[in-house]
């Protein structure tokens, strides 16, 4: 690197706080190519504030894993402020049961460890008391605990389907598990293949995608509240998401104006929702095939995924290679806007399992995410 170029000289003469305003408004793309302009671009940007700035959109991660050749698998991450897919490196992993949520990949089973997402450095939590393969997941930084709730028991490495649905919250400060009260009754049935969930003002919720059954988990007081049904008119299936505080509901609708992907804001405790959103209809059928446009069939390897302003929609299918398009809520006039995702960047493995999630990233998570903490 060199500190003589004309954009070094340039840039060196602008106040500090100026310079780290311009910088806190660009893509994180952009930081990464302008750090290795020269040592001087490199210092200020590694030197940024850690947390994300306002401007920081939620990021569309996808970990596609192939079981019997780990040399298939592949990760890219889509930045929504550069519009462009990142092709990343895909990590040496302890397990193939993996979760991602808040900046973190974790594996689950036979023991369960945590990593940042861009550095790898994997970290062994004391015994989890229920190992679980496919569950549910998330972090609360500002306490330093993650919750853990329902999937699939194993045990030595075998599934258990006929265990309970146990809810296990971590304290990474004292590497410690707690055992919590199970999940409710009514989602016992194949919960490990239809829950979804959100985490929203300190309550953990769970929804059933296909029954559409909804229930919080009380991070104060450790408690559940009644199973409530969430079914807007002519809904076929949804995902639960939390969004600046607000639950969002996205899912597929069948009713007299044909097929639709809506997008529902739902009010806590009455759980009544009103409509935010509808995508348009030329971007639903590019996400699935349209040979037959009467089958509802054709929809059902559709998943939403949002966080922050940002709600994702694409097809897991991965003969599509993954289509995606993704909807900005306005933060102030609550005007949705809606737009296609790039293709991913070629060539794009088959996989036997695509884990995917959303998450924010700093200037701290690409450059001095070495140690493993999820406190805030």
């Amino acid at each position: 690197m060199s500190d003589t170029n004309p954009e070094s000289s340039n840039f060196n003469a602008l106040n500090t706080d100026v310079t780290e305003s311009i910088l806190s408004l660009l893509p994180i793309p952009s930081l990464v190519r302008f750090s290795s302009v020269s040592k001087l671009w490199r210092s200020i940007i590694t030197s940024l504030p850690p947390s994300p700035s306002s401007s920081s959109s939620p990021c569309l991660f996808l970990f596609g894993i192939h079981n019997t050749s780990s040399f298939h698998n592949q990760s890219f991450a889509f930045d929504p402020l550069s519009n462009s897919w990142l092709r990343l490196p895909f990590p040496s992993l302890p397990s193939l049961h993996l979760v991602g949520s808040d900046r973190f990949l974790f594996t689950t089973a036979p023991r369960f460890s945590f990593s940042p997402i861009l550095k790898p450095n994997w970290r062994f939590t004391s015994p989890v008391r229920f190992p679980r393969i496919n569950p549910l997941l998330a972090v609360f930084s500002a306490s330093s605990k993650l919750i853990l709730v329902g999937g699939v028991g194993s045990i030595g490495g075998l599934v258990n389907i006929d265990d309970r649905l146990p809810v296990q919250i971590y304290d990474s400060t004292l590497d410690s598990w707690e055992l919590c009260p199970p999940l409710p009754q009514a989602f016992r049935s194949n919960a490990h293949e239809t829950l979804s969930s959100a985490l929203c003002k300190r309550k953990f919720y769970v929804f059933d995608i296909n029954s559409c059954f909804i229930s919080s988990f009380c991070l104060d007081t450790y408690t559940w509240s009644d199973v409530q049904t969430l079914r807007p008119p002519g809904l076929l299936f949804a995902f639960l998401n939390s969004c600046n505080d607000t639950l969002v509901l996205g899912g597929m609708c069948n009713s007299d104006r044909g097929f639709s992907f809506n997008l529902w804001r739902i009010e806590e405790g009455s759980m009544e929702f009103s409509e935010i959103a509808i995508m348009p209809e030329a971007l639903l059928f590019g996400l699935v095939d349209n040979e037959d446009e009467e089958d509802g069939n054709k929809f059902r390897t559709l998943k939403c995924v949002g966080s922050g302003n940002l709600i994702y929609v694409f097809n897991e299918d991965g003969h599509k290679k993954y289509p995606a398009c993704v909807c900005e809520i306005g933060l102030e006039n609550r005007k949705c806007t809606w737009r296609s995702v790039p293709h991913l960047p070629s060539p794009v493995n088959k996989f036997h399992k695509l884990v995917s999630f959303c998450s924010t990233l700093s200037i701290t998570d690409v450059f001095h995410s070495e140690q493993t903490s999820i406190a805030a």
